[in-house]
This record gives C-alpha cells, sequence and structure tokens, in this order.
C-alpha cells in the first residue's frame, strides 16, 4: 500500500521518522520561523557547559502546525518536521466559505500555563499574545480568542501549552468514511503476522 498524502500518515497513526517525508508531502508550503535562541548552561566539575536552545515553529498556514525545542536551529527544524501534526478547523455561527477557527474551546496546559483557545467569528483575528498567534496563523487558523493563565514569561512552556490542544480535540463525525481503510490495514497486519 501506498502513501499518497499526510493525512494518510496520521490515519494509521504512522510515526514520522524523516524530516524528508514531511518534505515531500508539504514541500515549499512549509515556512519556518524561530521564535527565541536562548543560552543554557550547565555545571560540571571541569566548569560551566555552555549550549544553545532554539524554540522554533513550523507550519503551511493551510492546517498543519509544529513546535519543538532542540538544542541548535537546523536540529530544532528538523524534529519540528517529525512532530508535526494536522490541526482541526471549524466554523463560527455558518458554514461559509473555509473553516477558520477552531471547532471548540480547547485547554492546553505545559508546566504552569495554561492556554484557553475559544471560537470567534469570521474577521475578528486572532485575540492573543505574540507567540500562540504566530502558532495559531502557522496552523491556518484566522480568528480565535485566547486566554492564558500561569507564567507567560517561559515561552517554551507558552508554545508547547498552545501546540497541545490538537490531540484533545473531539474526532470527527465521518467515521463510515474511514473504517474501510483502517480495517484494510488491520486486516494486512494480521496477514503479515501470520506469514
Amino acid at each position: 500500500m501506498k502513501i499518497k498524502s499526510l493525512e494518510e500518515i496520521y490515519l494509521f497513526s504512522l510515526p514520522i521518522n524523516e524530516s524528508e517525508i514531511t518534505d515531500f508531502f508539504l514541500g515549499d508550503s512549509l515556512k519556518d520561523e524561530v521564535l527565541k535562541i536562548m543560552v543554557v548552561q550547565k555545571q560540571t566539575r571541569a566548569g560551566q557547559h555552555t549550549r544553545f536552545k532554539a524554540f522554533v515553529a513550523i507550519g503551511e498556514y493551510n492546517g498543519h502546525c509544529s513546535k519543538e525545542v532542540a538544542t541548535a536551529i537546523r536540529g530544532a527544524i528538523i524534529l519540528a518536521k517529525l512532530s508535526i501534526v494536522p490541526m482541526r478547523r471549524g466554523y463560527w455561527g455558518n458554514k461559509i466559505h473555509k473553516p477558520h477557527t477552531i471547532p471548540c474551546k480547547v485547554t492546553g496546559r505545559c508546566g504552569s500555563m495554561l492556554v484557553r483557545l475559544i471560537p470567534a467569528p469570521r474577521g475578528t483575528g486572532i485575540v492573543s499574545a505574540p507567540v500562540p498567534k504566530k502558532l495559531l496563523m502557522m496552523a491556518g487558523i484566522d480568528d480565535c480568542y485566547t486566554s492564558a493563565r500561569g507564567c507567560i514569561a517561559s515561552l517554551g512552556n507558552f508554545a508547547k501549552a498552545t501546540r497541545l490542544y490538537s490531540p484533545s480535540l473531539p474526532i470527527r463525525n465521518s467515521r463510515t468514511t474511514l473504517r474501510p481503510k483502517l480495517q484494510l490495514w488491520l486486516q494486512h497486519r494480521v496477514f503479515i503476522q501470520g506469514k
């Protein structure tokens, strides 16, 4: 079975082990942005060991977004490509044109940070601090209210709490279209394991 889109990878819960897979499916539409670079130090017997930590956000501004922390910008970009996830979008009010906001109220948490995302009417824009605003824009969400509690000075936790809302969204109601593909995949797995 040949995979033809990134959504099929998420449908079968397959891990993305190489960043080139993301490049192949999303190509030139993928944009990356460095949120922050900071110096971290560790005290050892030989003295202080200095490293750099980079916060990088990646998205295509049309439904896929990622955020990852690593010790260098290049490594952070590769890790962000490996952790890219689809973002579910919805409507507020009438179902006219494309989905423009999140489908329901959701909350993400990381450390002391608590970020609540609330759907907004069309034309509102993203009412948020700069960090969640960049992540939501990269996910292709045009209208959204946000509420943040905790220490918003820790940019890493703020970005993670914003991103963590996507797995908590309810699954779409179109289960009938997904069932045959999943059944085929399960039959294939049983057949291979039986050999």
